[in-house]
């Protein structure tokens, strides 16, 4: 191996190779001449220390350091700013692709389908979505009570998607409605009266609620309740400009993360504009190799591109290979091949933040296929997912094959059971000729039941003869099916119930 001056600095001045260097030619910092490295004195040779150098005989394994350290930083950066691409992505195409602005809301007239390219959503209620920058001043979030006509609920999120607020009947509001203050950071001014004051550490903020139909009502009415919500800033309260709302639900709403270059444009975006918490001060110091830096454009050259979109890759098969082997003690039950889909920290919180670490992995393998978490996981939360990670014989779930899965007549949910099925390489809704994603207990009427009660449900490429309406397709993308329990019993929440596994069913 030989080393020039150029490259020398490079590797840093006080490296171990940098040191053999100078002993062996000092004249090194004055030529550019190349110098060989030699390592072959051993630990405790005469005239050599016992430590400060590799084992004798050691090679360098880097050709090119530059981008070995942008690589390497670029793949930790994905892993460490998961919670933040995911919900800056929705921001993103909100503004590029449905033409939104701060303060406008996104109000779906009907449950989603497959053109809501999000991770894990739900197609059972529709959806409001709305963001809004506090670089501009604090904002109000005017929520409507819950009443006959309808309830909201969802959670307010910060730039990292740490959740603020959470909304609704066991939320922030109690179901009482009210006038959220959103608040910028640091912001000290007195809150005026009859405000719920809600300090945002990040400037650009995101919310999602599902407007949940009241008894006796339809989803058509929970859209018409969702549009009593309005959203403007404290400086227009007096006279709030009337409120734009815009309905995708013909429009495909690209959210997904990029897992390319794409993915650090996206990472400046958010990095350049929110104040650094101390205990990220580090990578930020490390995302300056890759030329993210607050406040300062992103031009990154070639070599740095081609890190960063390699890297980028990389985390995404690193992570796919991480839920390929879920871990066996985050099942639900030990015996059977479910896992909830909100896998929270030790702590029952989202933010995997402890006092003395930052849980990186874990972390970004719930937001990878999880957003918008609630603050603190409960002991009976209001909704329980079951991701099916396996089928009853403990295998993958595979593309092109069909599943069968019995539903017990006497599910232990309070108000209905719905099951969807995601694309497991994307996470997102399955697109299909019928753009079917879910099958739930309000189908219960159109689908072929068994003697005992029970229905017996299939997804893959081809529904069994005669048993289209128990069948969701695949399209032959890879199933991560989830059974969504709302309102879940005691039973369900302690564990003595237990749902069946997954059948491969043999053609």
């Amino acid at each position: 191996m030989a080393i020039t001056r150029r490259d020398f600095y490079k590797l840093a001045v006080g490296s171990a190779v940098g040191l053999a260097v100078l002993r062996q030619s000092p004249s090194a910092l004055a030529e550019m001449r190349p110098i060989p490295i030699n390592l072959k004195q051993g630990a405790g040779d005469k005239g050599e220390t016992l430590s400060g150098l590799p084992p004798a005989g050691s090679q360098c394994s880097v050709s090119d350091f530059d981008y070995q350290i942008k690589y390497q930083r670029a793949f930790e950066a994905v892993l460490w700013n998961m919670p933040a691409i995911a919900i800056y992505s929705f921001r993103r195409a909100a503004f590029t692709d449905l033409g939104l602005k701060d303060n406008d809301i996104i109000a779906y007239s009907a449950p989603a389908t497959p053109k809501l390219e999000a991770i894990t959503a739900n197609s059972t209620t529709p959806y409001i979505s709305a963001f809004t920058d506090l670089q501009k001043g604090p904002v109000v979030l005017d929520v409507p009570a819950t009443t006959a006509d309808g309830s909201l609920y969802g959670q307010i999120v910060d730039a990292w998607q740490f959740t603020i607020a959470d909304i609704g009947p066991a939320g922030l509001d109690k179901g009482q409605g009210g006038k959220i203050l959103l608040t910028p950071p640091g912001y000290e001014k007195p809150v005026p009266e009859g405000y719920i004051h809600v300090p945002s550490p990040n400037y650009r903020i995101a919310l999602a609620f599902r407007s949940v139909p009241a008894k006796g009502k339809t989803a058509e009415d929970a859209y018409h309740y969702s549009k009593r919500l309005r959203m403007y800033y404290l400086s227009e309260a007096g006279s709030p400009p009337q409120q734009r709302f815009v309905d995708p639900i013909n429009d495909r709403y690209p959210t997904l993360p990029f897992y390319d270059e794409r993915h650090f444009e996206d990472l400046h975006a958010v990095m350049s504009v929110e104040p650094v918490q101390e205990q990220d001060k580090v990578m930020m110091g490390m995302l300056m190799s890759l030329g993210i830096e607050h406040g300062k454009p992103f031009k990154p050259d070639e070599k740095t591109r081609k890190a960063m979109r390699q890297a980028a890759i990389d985390a995404w098969f690193y992570l796919q290979y991480w839920f390929d082997n879920f871990p066996q003690e985050k099942l639900y039950w030990p015996d059977r091949h479910y896992a909830s889909l909100l896998q929270a920290d030790e702590n029952k919180k989202f933010t995997f933040v402890y006092d003395n670490r930052i849980d990186l992995i874990n972390r970004a393998a719930e937001y990878f296929w999880c957003t918008y978490m609630p603050k603190e996981l409960g002991n009976s939360p209001a909704t329980q997912y079951l991701m099916a990670m396996a089928d009853s014989d403990g295998n993958l779930l595979e593309a092109g094959q069909l599943y069968k899965i019995t539903v017990p007549a006497k599910m232990p949910v309070k108000q209905f059971w719905a099951l969807s099925v995601y694309n497991r390489d994307t996470m997102s809704f399955i697109y299909s000729d019928s753009n079917r994603t879910t099958l739930s207990s309000y189908d219960m009427d159109k689908m072929s039941k068994n003697s005992d009660g029970s229905v017996t449900l299939y997804i893959g490429p081809k529904a069994p003869q005669g048993l289209e309406n128990n069948w969701i397709p695949t399209s032959g993308k890879r199933p991560l099916p989830a059974m969504r329990c709302y309102g879940p019993t005691d039973e369900l929440n302690n564990k003595t119930f237990k749902l069946p596994d997954f059948e491969r069913v043999n053609h």
